[in-house]
């Protein structure tokens, strides 16, 4: 029987939704409304709008073949009646109606329905200081914010800028205004690294060291107080400083757009959420939510959490389409997969951090790899960097983490072991990872299944290693013999710099100098990489030696974070 199916909201989601549902019930009506006037845009595009890598926002609001996803375009082509400026002010569940208002006339109305979606997303979360409302201070809300901080950097006149918050906008909009405009850009970071939710220290640090060395100036545990100007902004003032700026963008989070929700008596979670079933059903049997507004489950943890990106609410949306029409699709869940560009580096990651599967009780280790992308003969290799994290006892893959110079190498990488993220990998489903292979694209013994082997090493306790960071603290401490493993060539440098603490026999020559290793103190291990320190670190334990530790990461990893020997 032909039905009627109202959705609020009408961006990713809600597009989604409708033009699945009329594909499988073409003859239902579908109405969408939405409090703007533009709708069905990729919002993840705008700071590369902003950056000038998209030339037009008409270009995020566009098909793949080039038709503008308007209201003529649902009407014509996918058969959706929508109203723009239109705002949902709350849902009778009992009426199956939704009393709204003409946000231009001011004209009121009630539209009813058969099955009813909620696709009302997130907004921006704005900072309750003083000054948070003076002209050229913005947030990434919508296109209209986004022309707004181009059109005033176009302009001229913005020379300097801050931008509050170091997770994926704030480190995206910060590019954007430094790398293409040439503006003096600071982020202010109220935690103690960028990132802070997605990857660990090690990988934070190297992202930070990147990011700065590109021009960027970061302040990390800093809290903006107030944000200052004579008629529009001029200054922020945090707890440590005074800084100048002549236009700032607030990027500290979004919340979701649960109030209509919870206003209805639907179940919204303490964190804001509305609550939604694995079929993205509200707890009314007739109400569908998905996209910004809702919590989903975590595949690691089996929790739910928030994820608030397009690649969800299309996924989403599709599910609910189905549903509507009387399928019984399903929505697993996800395990929080990422990816951000940062300058010519990008960093990508699926999972639990470390750090975040300790706070969840679980026992867990990490292991760091540095290791080419590709084959070390064929021209273009490029190092990278992954971080493995896995449950003791059950051999359990948690997350996966990396940054790299070749951003679509990194994420082929942790795609596939986020796809993996359902069905509970062990150790040895990355190890054994059958990843695609030929010397331009990937090495024999690729570093994803490396990474897995370091971590069956470290589990096994056939490698004992240290991080970058307390290597930095051993060197200072200047307790342990440093034994660098590389060929002389590649160690003299270092020789001619530290001379007597810093030694050098090759991985090769070891067993044959095992004499010239102390037994008496600590022995650190350094090659390149961590590969040739490692067969070193072997030979050392089969001797009966118990006071080694490799690096992890080895020289290139030292260098990335700028702690190499000084």
């Amino acid at each position: 029987m032909p039905q009627h199916v109202l959705i609020i909201g009408a961006v990713a989601l809600g597009p989604k939704a409708a033009s699945r549902f009329k594909r499988l019930e073409p003859d239902s009506t579908v109405t969408m409304i939405d409090k703007d006037t533009r709708i069905s845009y990729g919002g993840c595009g705008i700071p590369y709008f902003v950056s000038g890598d998209v030339s037009a926002t008409s270009d995020l609001t566009t098909t793949s073949y080039h038709m503008v996803r308007d209201i003529p375009f649902f009407r014509d082509i996918k058969g959706v009646e929508v109203k723009t400026g239109v705002e949902a002010m709350a849902i009778d569940r009992a009426a199956k109606t939704v009393r709204v208002t003409d946000l231009a006339s001011g004209q009121k109305d009630v539209l009813s329905y058969d099955k009813l979606v909620i696709a009302t997303g997130a907004a921006p979360r704005v900072l309750p200081v003083p000054g948070y409302d003076l002209p050229g201070v913005h947030v990434v809300a919508n296109l209209e914010a986004a022309e707004s901080i181009r059109a005033a950097v176009t302009a001229g006149g913005v020379e300097k800028a801050v931008v509050i918050g170091a997770g994926f906008v704030g480190l995206e909009m910060a590019e954007a205004l430094a790398d293409m405009w040439d503006v003096e850009t600071s982020v202010v970071e109220a935690g103690p690294r960028i990132l802070m939710n997605n990857l660990g220290p090690a990988l934070s640090a190297m992202a930070l060291r990147h990011i700065t060395d590109k021009g960027l100036t970061v302040h990390l545990s800093e809290t903006v107080t107030a944000i200052e100007g004579d008629g529009r902004v001029q200054r922020v003032i945090t707890d440590k400083r005074v800084i100048e700026a002549d236009l700032v963008v607030m990027a500290a989070g979004v919340v979701p757009n649960s109030d209509l929700a919870a206003r209805a008596g639907l179940a919204v979670s303490g964190r804001g959420g509305i609550v939604v079933d694995k079929n993205m059903r509200t707890s009314d049997p007739d109400i569908f939510a998905g996209g910004d507004c809702v919590e989903i489950k975590h595949l690691v943890t089996g929790k739910p959490f928030f994820l608030p990106m397009g690649s969800m609410a299309n996924r989403q949306g599709r599910v609910i389409g189905d549903n509507l029409a009387g399928g019984a699709s399903v929505f697993t869940g996800a395990a929080g997969s990422f990816a951000i560009k940062l300058f010519e580096r990008a960093a990508s990651g699926t999972g639990l951090t470390l750090e975040q599967a300790g706070r969840e009780g679980l026992d867990a280790i990490s292991a760091l790899v540095v290791q080419l992308d590709r084959a070390h003969f064929y021209p273009g290799k490029e190092l990278m960097t992954l971080e493995l994290v896995v449950e003791r006892g059950s051999r359990r893959v948690l997350g996966i983490q990396g940054l790299a110079a070749s951003g679509d190498a990194l994420v082929g990488r942790v795609g596939a072991v986020a796809a993996m993220m359902p069905f509970s990998p062990t150790v040895s489903d990355i190890s054994n990872l059958e990843y695609p292979y030929s010397p331009p694209y990937a090495s024999a013994m690729d570093v994803i299944n490396t990474v897995g082997n370091v971590a069956d090493n470290l589990l096994a306790g056939r490698n004992v290693g240290i991080s970058p960071e307390q290597f930095a603290a051993l060197w200072e401490g200047g307790q342990c013999h440093f034994l660098d493993c590389r060929e002389r060539s590649d160690a003299a440098s270092l020789l001619e710099r530290f001379p007597g603490k810093w030694h050098n026999i090759p991985q090769g020559h070891l067993a044959g100098r095992l004499d010239e290793v102390p037994r008496d103190c600590d022995v650190v291990l350094v090659c390149n990489t961590g590969a040739r320190s490692y067969e070193a670190y072997t030979t050392l334990a089969h001797d009966g030696r118990t006071n080694v530790k490799n690096l992890f990461g080895g020289m290139a990893a030292l260098r990335a974070l700028g702690l190499d020997p000084k």
